[in-house]
């Protein structure tokens, strides 16, 4: 944060959209991929939204945006672990938009299922299961993240993304 800082200046919008998928079956999962799940996909998102929210306040205006995934309500099929983390994740967003919003702060979430990323590669299988009948692509998922940056009135939602997979 503080390179970012040095080198484009205030943070107005953040991002969270680290993450790693650990795939295991439920026998396989060690504690060791549980705590790294977490890390990456969890703490990461507090840790960040910490280090910008000074800057924000300051401000009275952010826009923060959580990357989920379609997992943090269903099955999915990398893992409980993998579930949990991103469950997490809807829940920091929701929380921080119910303690910010008053701030002119919004925070959101975008919660893309099977999307066409390094994560798919070699599962031409799962198209299958997508009743749009393909992967959604990283432009979509980012004219998402667009739609919540530029829109002062929506918080504490999730924005689902999942070809008819699913519905909110």
């Amino acid at each position: 944060m503080q390179r970012a800082r040095a080198e484009l200046g205030p943070i107005d919008i953040l991002v969270n959209n680290a993450g790693i998928a650990i795939t295991r079956g439920v026998d396989d999962l060690t504690e060791a991929d549980f705590d790294s799940t977490i890390a990456v996909n969890l703490k990461s998102v507090f840790l960040c939204t910490q280090a910008v929210l000074p800057a924000m306040r300051a401000k009275q205006w952010g826009r923060i945006v959580n990357i989920s995934s379609g997992a943090a309500r269903g099955a999915g099929a990398i893992g409980p672990h993998y579930n949990a983390s991103k469950a997490g994740v809807e829940g920091l967003t929701r929380g921080y938009a119910a303690r910010l919003v008053k701030e002119g702060i919004t925070v959101n979430a975008v919660a893309p299922s099977l999307i066409e990323t390094d994560m798919m590669k070699g599962q031409p299988n799962l198209v299958a299961r997508i009743p749009l009948g393909r992967f959604g692509t990283a432009d979509e998922v980012a004219q998402a993240v667009m739609m919540l940056i530029g829109n002062a009135y929506m918080t504490g939602q999730t924005v689902a993304m999942s070809g008819g997979m699913a519905f909110n």
